[in-house]
């Protein structure tokens, strides 16, 4: 590894109606841009995927237009998308994760481009691309897998992305290796993934999207199964009404009309004593689900980070410390900067801090757990 070289990467997140990118020389960003897509042109496109070709051009305008020289590029980051589960870490972008993205296989979403566009541009330039850290992470130690339900084994699906960008963060803010240490980071945005990082493995996390843990600004988090049965069977909603009651319009928007904390905090100064009481509510269920990490790292826990842009909210952090500042120290590591994450991980590999992993993995945990499930052995 040469001393005090400085690497260039360029970094892409597509979201539902943008793409963010940045330029960074090592740690610094030299330019960020958010590319805003306008619907009615998104619109003209049969899925996602169809939408890359166009994605990547206006990339390539809006860089020319800056005058970057892509040809100073050492590597193009994107976000991961929606894959197999995998363990965390910085991935090389290949032919079978290519294919598993334009499929569709494991789910369509907008990250999807992330990697395909980072690998048509960097394949022009002959550097690498490199995908860090997708949210269908699967660190999950076995017991964690078990729901109560075979049919319905608990998933691993988080923001994996800034929980173990903000851990290692802090870790070297501690003068140790992220590898080193126990902490639970709760990441508190539009949904709230709670996690227990265990020397570097987040070994047991809610399922942020499909109704587990504290509910959140937009979700509603785990609910009462009976009465969610009874519901969805009431004859009054559709599945997708419900689905969109669990996840879209649920929790704090559900309640009160907004999945603005700001502006639920104007409500209570302003004496919304409904504000007030769903407002602590969902910082009494964060604690709660920081306590149930506690229990997993068996009391040894050197750190509790609060992350995600309700990390802003000094109220809303205060009710949470209050439960919890016994277990451990609080850390406030507050917003969700992903196009940084994702350039540390193109980093770390291109330094020889981490060796890049080849996608896909040989055999889950989840695998693992279901052939133990089934009496079915494997050899080694």
């Amino acid at each position: 590894m040469e001393q005090h070289k400085v690497y260039r990467l360029l970094v892409i997140n597509p979201g539902s109606t943008s793409t963010k990118i940045a330029i960074y020389d090592n740690e610094r960003p030299i330019f960020e841009d958010t590319l805003r897509h306008d619907v009615s042109e998104l619109n003209k496109y049969r899925s996602v995927m169809d939408q890359y070709h166009f994605r990547k051009e206006i990339i390539l305008e809006t860089l020319n237009q800056e005058g970057i020289n892509l040809q100073k590029l050492d590597a193009v980051v994107g976000r991961g998308g929606v894959l197999r589960p995998i363990p965390g870490g910085t991935y090389v972008v290949n032919e079978e994760m290519l294919r598993d993205l334009r499929s569709g296989r494991f789910g369509e979403h907008a990250s999807n481009l992330g990697a395909i566009i980072a690998n048509e541009i960097a394949q022009q330039l002959n550097i690498p691309a490199f995908i860090v850290d997708p949210v269908v992470v699967d660190e999950l130690d076995p017991v964690a897998r078990i729901s109560g339900v075979p049919e319905i084994p608990r998933r691993s699906i988080f923001h994996a992305l800034n929980q173990k960008a903000v851990a290692r963060r802090y870790a070297k803010k501690q003068g140790k290796k992220y590898e080193e240490m126990r902490l639970i980071v709760s990441h508190m945005g539009g949904g709230i993934t709670v996690g227990a990082h265990r020397y570097g493995r987040v070994v047991d996390v809610n399922n942020g999207l499909h109704g587990d843990g504290p509910f959140s600004p937009e979700r509603a988090g785990t609910v009462p199964a009976g009465d969610l049965v009874g519901l969805s069977f009431s004859g009054q909603y559709f599945s997708g009404e419900i689905l969109k009651k669990l996840v879209g319009r649920g929790g704090m928007v559900a309640y009160l009309g907004t999945n603005d904390a700001r502006k639920v905090e104007e409500m209570i100064a302003a004496g919304d004593k409904k504000a007030k009481l769903v407002y602590e509510a969902m910082a009494y269920q964060v604690a709660k689900e920081i306590g149930s990490c506690a229990a997993v790292l068996e009391g040894d826990v050197d750190a509790i980070i609060l992350t995600g842009g309700l990390a802003y909210g000094e109220q809303f952090v205060e009710m949470i410390k209050k439960r919890v500042e016994w277990i451990a120290p609080v850390e406030v590591m507050a917003g969700e900067n992903e196009l940084q994450a994702l350039a540390e991980g193109g980093l770390r590999v291109l330094r020889g801090e981490e060796e890049a992993k080849t996608y896909p993995t040989e055999q889950t945990g989840a695998q693992e757990v279901e052939n133990i499930l089934k009496g079915v052995t494997t050899s080694g």
